[in-house]
């Protein structure tokens, strides 16, 4: 759908009102079409899924996740207000939402991260939310039913970052194939599916977390693994402030552990350690390589660390962070 349509259809259902109405295709994203609309004195953002992502490799999913990442934001408004962007309209049969403009006021995390700003309130923060978010909806009949999501899931997530990234590693081909299984089988909370730096935007009132489409009634450990890689890796790409990224990780992990509370046992905290390694591989070899990893002498510091620490059970939250401090100390 290209800005034309989109404001045709928006006209046509009186979602937009002013004649000079536009819609400017907004960059950053590889899963869907997203438009800042201004409507006279209104601004608001609108997303619609792709059939088929903005990657190199091919990768598929059903555009009716739109649906589901719509679903997800209604709930994460009741359960964290003003967590989420605020909803305005579902346009199920064109297949996107609308939701608020988050302005100038608020940064991207990632952004901030990239250039060196490293709080650990942010951190903080961030990891609140998810213990709210895997709290709050543990055990929830009505969220398990709404999001039983599990084929969504593996085309988004299962698939390109697992089952792929064993495929191409022979070696550890039996225990990404043997985690995905798993997976399948887990269903413990609402899982937000890309909880990562790019997703949240931060202001001095608000956190506000993006992206909820891959949203699935699962694991809560690949969340909270999701969110460590990224900060991990930060480290390996810009080593000067790498004790910053893992000292942020760390203010995360027990900032969530403290907010799961009695849910938080030895069994999370050793999927979390093993999804961790899993996914610091797939964003080199899965289908959704992380952009600032190029350089090959530092891919293969991942495939190297990996390869070593996840046949040996190697799952200890704090037996990674020093490892990985240890070879980036050494080799960097």
């Amino acid at each position: 759908m290209d800005s034309h349509a989109l404001l045709c259809r928006l006209q046509q259902t009186s979602r937009a009102r002013s004649p000079g109405a536009t819609a400017v295709p907004l960059a950053g994203g590889v899963s869907s079409e997203i438009w800042l609309v201004t409507d006279g004195p209104e601004r608001f953002v609108v997303k619609r899924a792709l059939p088929r992502l903005n990657v190199r490799d091919d990768w598929f999913a059903d555009p009716a996740r739109n649906g589901v990442e719509h679903d997800c934001l209604a709930y994460l408004a009741r359960i964290a207000p003003c967590s989420v962007p605020r909803i305005l309209f579902h346009d199920a049969e064109a297949g996107l939402f609308a939701m608020e403009f988050l302005d100038e006021k608020f940064a991207n995390w990632k952004t901030e991260l990239l250039l060196g700003v490293a709080r650990e309130e942010d951190a903080s923060r961030a990891a609140k939310l998810m213990a709210t978010i895997h709290a709050e909806s543990w055990g929830d009949t009505e969220a398990q039913a709404k999001f039983g999501t599990w084929p969504n899931f593996v085309a988004l997530r299962v698939e390109p970052y697992l089952l792929t990234t064993g495929s191409r590693h022979p070696k550890l081909r039996s225990l990404f194939e043997e985690e995905a299984e798993r997976l399948g089988r887990t269903a413990l909370a609402l899982v937000h599916g890309d909880f990562s730096p790019k997703n949240i935007l931060i202001s001095q009132e608000r956190l506000v977390l993006l992206d909820c489409e891959a949203a699935w009634f699962g694991d809560p450990a690949f969340d909270a693994a999701f969110l460590l890689n990224h900060l991990f890796l930060k480290a390996l790409h810009l080593p000067a402030w790498g004790e910053s990224y893992l000292r942020l990780a760390l203010v995360c992990w027990y900032e969530y552990r403290a907010g799961l509370a009695e849910r938080f046992d030895e069994d999370l905290s050793s999927r979390i350690g093993r999804l961790l390694l899993m996914l610091m591989l797939a964003r080199v070899d899965g289908k959704s390589p992380v952009e600032y990893i190029v350089q090959e002498r530092k891919k293969e510091l991942i495939r190297g660390f990996v390869g070593r620490m996840l046949p040996a059970g190697a799952f200890a939250m704090e037996e990674i962070t020093d490892s990985w401090r240890r070879l980036l100390t050494t080799t960097l």
